[in-house]
C-alpha cells in the first residue's frame, strides 16, 4: 500500500533527453499527513513540457505559480495552504518582479519563505523556479 501520492510522475529520459538522464521524478507528492511537496516549477506547460516565455522574469514566475496552483488543486490542496515557498534566481535583479508576481498570488496566506540566488538553472532559458509545499485542509 502506498504511503504517498505522486501528482504528474515523469522520467528524465522525455523531460530532459539532451542530458541522457534516466530518473523517476514527480511534479508534486501528497505524504501521509496531508503535506504537499511541490517540485520547483519553472515556466514550462506541464502537458507538452514546452519552456515558454524566455527572457521574462515576470512571466517566468507566474507561469511557475500557475503550475504550482494547479498541482496543489490536482493533490486536494490550493494556494491558501501552501506554508513555504523557496525561490531560485540566477540574478538578483530578477528579485524585485519575480517577488511581486509571486506575492499576488500569496496574498493573505503568509508562507516562510527562502530565496536563493544560484549560477544557474537546469536549462539556460529559465531565469526562476519557484517550490511550494502546502498542507491539505482536513
Amino acid at each position: 500500500m502506498a504511503v504517498h501520492t505522486r501528482v504528474r510522475p515523469f522520467n528524465t529520459k522525455e523531460t530532459y533527453p539532451e542530458q541522457k538522464l534516466d530518473n523517476d521524478l514527480c511534479q508534486a507528492v501528497v505524504a501521509k499527513g496531508a503535506t504537499v511537496f511541490v517540485r520547483g516549477q519553472i515556466s514550462q506547460d506541464l502537458d507538452t513540457r514546452e519552456t515558454l516565455h524566455v527572457g521574462d522574469a515576470q512571466l517566468q514566475a507566474r507561469k511557475a505559480m500557475e503550475n504550482i496552483k494547479m498541482l496543489l488543486e490536482e493533490a486536494g490542496s490550493d494556494m491558501s495552504h501552501v506554508c513555504r515557498v523557496v525561490v531560485y534566481l540566477i540574478d538578483i535583479r530578477y528579485r524585485e518582479v519575480v517577488y511581486r508576481e509571486m506575492g499576488q498570488w500569496l496574498k493573505g496566506v503568509f508562507p516562510v519563505s527562502t530565496g536563493l540566488v544560484v549560477s544557474a538553472l537546469a536549462r539556460p532559458e529559465w531565469l526562476v523556479e519557484i517550490e511550494a509545499t502546502a498542507v491539505i485542509p482536513e
